[in-house]
């Protein structure tokens, strides 16, 4: 459909099911060879955001903070924000289909008896006591659902007991109450048949109602405002943020700000951390420049990322702090990146103390060819800029390559004092440049002069 509309950039996202999925890896792999298509995985925090930023763009918040709330198949995503952020996001394991085939039997195709009904409510407010009690701190007194089930309750809603839809769409608790008992007398035939249904929810709906009413009535929601935006909103919102000129493109991107977060919550050493980020992306760039390496701007972006992050696992222990950063980097849930995106990330921080790395090594992982490559080829660049900061005083101004040929890379180090320490580092990790690179690796020094200065 969309290559029939002319479209060049295909941008596509998988939620609950793939992220539970154990044939993640094979379902994503057929989608790029059989469909074409990049399917990013997504974290339950990660959707929320998305989600958020779909409704809060075509809500008039300003500073006033709104709850928002999007029942999907296999899980709920609570948030909290106002029109410019938001203050809180979580992801819950409920969600109508989940719900549903925990309490329905397959097949099962009558009423839905109270009890039952009451035990799916239990269930529900079990699973959401730490969410209601954080969203609860916050305030917030407008509420604001998306998503088709949430939509679908409002429509049987209205049709039923208000006579149409109505042009500001809400629905009160006392309506849902009603619409719920009405749902749960009808055998599944009968559902089917309620005006305004979507007959293919109708063996799902009552789960996901009894999901909406449970968080309406913990966070004391007397209505809810229905919206029909949502994710796929929240994915054209992040993706124009990203362009330069977007009017918030002068802000600080949601991927600087988790990142930043995350450095600053783990007491980062930020002095060291940026100069290996401008040493990493400067032997990056001029490496690319002497054809050293074919990789593009989303690649330059991970490795910035990586770069500043590879040193928080310190705070853990220097000793093998390597892999602590890479356990913090996999599980911290970072805002604005996919899952793929946070593995590639995470193997860049764990790879950035070895001298050199083989293809033995990451195949080991299990990581896919593409991903594979990247590792090593851009794990190289982070570990020639830590031997090349290894005292932590920023001595080196410029580090970037030269004069490669087929045989040999030149790299010109400019320092402004005495570096031997650093030169000695970065002189031991040409054996793990040949094996990446094929070539070897030749150092160039010179004492900085008056004009150079900060990249």
């Amino acid at each position: 459909m969309g290559k029939a509309f002319g479209a060049e950039e295909f941008v596509a996202v998988a939620t609950s099911a793939t992220r539970e999925a154990h044939n993640q890896s094979h379902f994503l792999e057929r989608l790029r060879k059989e469909a074409g298509l990049e399917v990013s995985v997504i974290s339950g925090r990660e959707e929320a955001r998305l989600i958020f930023l779909g409704v809060s763009s075509g809500y008039h918040l300003e500073d006033r903070l709104a709850i928002f709330i999007d029942v999907g198949g296999g899980s709920t995503e609570v948030s909290v924000g106002n029109q410019a952020e938001p203050v809180y996001l979580d992801s819950l394991k409920l969600g109508a289909i989940r719900l549903s085939g925990l309490f329905m039997v397959e097949g099962e195709k009558g009423p839905v008896y109270p009890e039952k009904y009451a035990q799916m409510k239990r269930s529900v407010r079990t699973e959401v006591v730490r969410t209601v009690q954080r969203v609860r701190s916050y305030g917030a007194k407008t509420a604001v659902g998306t998503s088709g089930t949430i939509i679908n309750l409002y429509e049987v809603a209205a049709r039923n007991f208000n006579g149409a839809v109505g042009k500001e769409p809400a629905l009160s608790l006392t309506k849902l109450k009603k619409t719920i008992a009405m749902l749960c007398s009808l055998d599944l035939k009968e559902r089917r048949e309620v005006p305004g249904i979507n007959p293919e929810r109708a063996d799902i709906i009552i789960g996901g109602a009894a999901i909406l009413e449970t968080l309406m009535e913990e966070l004391e929601i007397d209505e809810i405002k229905i919206s029909e935006r949502g994710l796929l909103d929240g994915m054209l919102v992040d993706h124009l943020s990203r362009i330069e000129g977007f009017p918030s493109h002068q802000k600080m991107s949601v991927r600087e700000r988790s990142a930043l977060q995350l450095g600053r919550s783990c007491n980062l050493d930020e002095v060291h951390a940026n100069t290996i980020v401008r040493l990493t992306l400067e032997m990056f760039d001029s490496a690319k420049e002497e054809g050293l390496h074919h990789f593009g701007p989303k690649e330059r972006e991970l490795l910035r990322y990586a770069a500043y992050l590879h040193d928080i696992g310190d705070f853990i222990s220097f000793s093998n702090h390597h892999l602590h950063s890479y356990y913090i980097v996999r599980n911290a849930e970072l805002l604005g990146f996919d899952q793929g995106e946070i593995e590639a990330m995470a193997y860049l921080v764990k790879y950035h103390r070895r001298k050199s790395l083989g293809r033995k090594s990451v195949d080991q992982e299990g990581l896919d060819l593409r991903v594979q490559k990247m590792v090593m080829t851009l794990s190289g660049f982070l570990r020639l800029a830590e031997a090349l900061d290894r005292s932590h005083c920023g001595l080196i101004d410029h580090a970037r390559f030269i004069n490669a040929t087929d045989k040999e890379a030149v790299l010109e180090v400019a320092a402004n004092g005495d570096c031997q320490l650093e030169l000695w580092g970065v002189e031991s990790q040409a054996k793990g440049f040949r094996k990446t690179f094929d070539r070897d690796l030749r150092i160039r020094f010179r004492m900085s002069t008056a004009t150079d200065g900060a990249p």
